[in-house]
């Protein structure tokens, strides 16, 4: 049996030895970060630089989603220099603590510098010598009534300076020199008040804070209109006031190595974009769809569903216009990864009408919704070179969806002709369903041969209504009948 003692000495072992090897481990860290010093700190430094700065490394944005740029100027010579010279601009720019500590420090620092200045001249003319403070002389007239010491000369600065006048103290004729820094006070305190309440102002109402109220949506979306595809982003405006001669912009930065070998890492390319026509300006009364249209010219005519998910580059989208209400000019920015391009999505529909107040009302919370559409999945180019094809074969195609080579997708087949007449006149009837092509033959048999729209390897007769195989056969693919 075990004595307490026992067990309470073999617990205060247990407490020493872990306090002996907790001690064991810190003198060791002190000992290499004595030894080490330098290169054990940097690592540890770099693991937080890592941890810190990981998420911005690896977006690698050129314009962040909320308009600002991520770019840092650097090594730029005599830069404060510069910066003072353009001091207007410098405050304007700068952030809320600076200007306002700016702005403290200029009427303190004036203050300050006048009130030096009224000591210096009621001392220079014996003003505070003890024979004249005591009052005794009565017929001694001061440069300054009531001032008795640097504390006086700061009170009458500031009401100086700022026409403050309680009465107390006044100039008198006796020191030219005192109506003359008087004069000078007041003219600088009207400057430098007129100097920083432009400064307070032109920061207040600043239209980069318009922006705020200008909005994207989060992601944009890739699908076909009228039988284009269309790249599509969508924009809205919060507040009543609109934006006046509201006009939108997007440029595609992209890597790219020219004919010569010279690599241009951010190379920049205008897309073509508008509203609902061929303009960029819009009527921006209420969230607008912007497209681009994916044809010959733009520079995302080669990009299929497969390559928007290994390229790499970034879609600048911008929208400019005049502020109504100040009649300031305004720009809002965002942009557009491949990780943020939807492929076969359509943004959903939020305007509606109310019937029992008469107004349009716009549903915000379905301004980053999406809807998944029937989309080929192939390139631009590719859609339009089988459309030719088809074309050039004398083939029909009667939608927008083509399901040959890399262009799959769940949608309609193209129509296909008989080879042996122009139309199906021949043929009771041909309906399209889901993928399934459904013919009816009249009772009379007549021979028809349906091919599908490449060059057939093999040509299947139809008699009797009915089909061999159950299948269409091609070079690329196998279309189930």
């Amino acid at each position: 049996m075990t004595s307490p003692t026992g067990t309470s000495s073999g617990q205060t072992m247990v407490s020493m030895s872990g306090l002996r090897r907790c001690l064991s481990q810190m003198s060791m860290l002190a000992f290499k970060a004595t030894t080490s010093g330098e290169e054990a700190w940097s690592h540890t430094w770099s693991r937080f630089r890592q941890s810190r700065f990981n998420a911005r490394r690896i977006r690698k944005r050129v314009v962040f989603k909320h308009g600002d740029c991520n770019v840092v100027q650097g090594n730029v010579a005599k830069r404060r220099r510069k910066y003072l010279q353009d001091i207007f601009t410098t405050l304007v720019d700068a952030q809320w603590r600076w200007t306002l500590l700016v702005f403290a420090m200029n009427f303190f620092l004036s203050w300050l510098l006048f009130a030096l200045v009224w000591w210096l001249i009621v001392f220079t003319h014996g003003d505070l010598s003890e024979e004249h403070l005591s009052g005794n002389d009565t017929t001694y007239i001061p440069c300054v009534t009531n001032i008795r010491g640097f504390t006086s000369c700061f009170l009458f600065s500031i009401e100086t300076q700022h026409t403050i006048g309680y009465g107390g103290r006044t100039p008198t004729e006796e020191c030219p020199e005192a109506i003359f820094v008087m004069c000078i006070q007041s003219i600088t305190g009207v400057m430098i008040q007129a100097f920083m309440v432009g400064v307070v102002f032109a920061k207040l109402s600043r239209p980069k804070k318009r922006t705020q109220t200008l909005m994207f949506s989060r992601n944009a979306v890739i699908n076909h209109r009228d039988g284009v595809p269309c790249l599509m982003f969508r924009v809205g405006d919060m507040r009543k006031s609109h934006i006046i001669e509201a006009h939108v912009r997007a440029q595609l930065i992209k890597h790219k190595v020219t004919k010569e070998g010279e690599n241009l890492p951010f190379f920049q390319t205008e897309l073509k974009v508008g509203g609902d026509g061929e303009e960029d300006k819009i009527f921006f009364i209420w969230p607008t769809t912007i497209v681009h249209k994916i044809d010959c010219h733009s520079p995302l005519y080669n990009m299929s569903a497969n390559n928007l998910l290994r390229e790499r580059f970034e879609i600048v989208v911008i929208l400019e216009g005049v502020i109504e209400s100040t009649g300031m000019t305004t720009q809002a920015r965002s942009s557009y990864l491949p990780s943020e391009i939807l492929w076969g999505h359509r943004f959903q529909s939020l305007i509606t009408f109310k019937k029992d107040s008469g107004e349009y009302e716009v549903d915000y919370a379905l301004f980053n919704n999406t809807v998944e559409v029937d989309t080929p999945l192939c390139s631009a180019k590719e859609l339009d070179e089988r459309r030719a094809m088809y074309n050039h074969d004398g083939l029909e195609v009667n939608s927008k969806y083509l399901t040959t080579g890399q262009c799959r997708m769940t949608g309609l087949f193209p129509t296909a002709r008989s080879q042996s007449s122009d139309t199906l006149s021949s043929m009771d009837s041909l309906s399209i369903d889901d993928g399934h092509i459904e013919i009816k033959i009249p009772v009379s048999p007549i021979g028809v041969t349906v091919t599908a729209p490449e060059e057939a390897e093999e040509k299947t007769p139809l008699t009797n209504g009915s089909v061999p195989n159950g299948t269409l056969k091609n070079k690329s693919n196998i279309l189930p009948v």
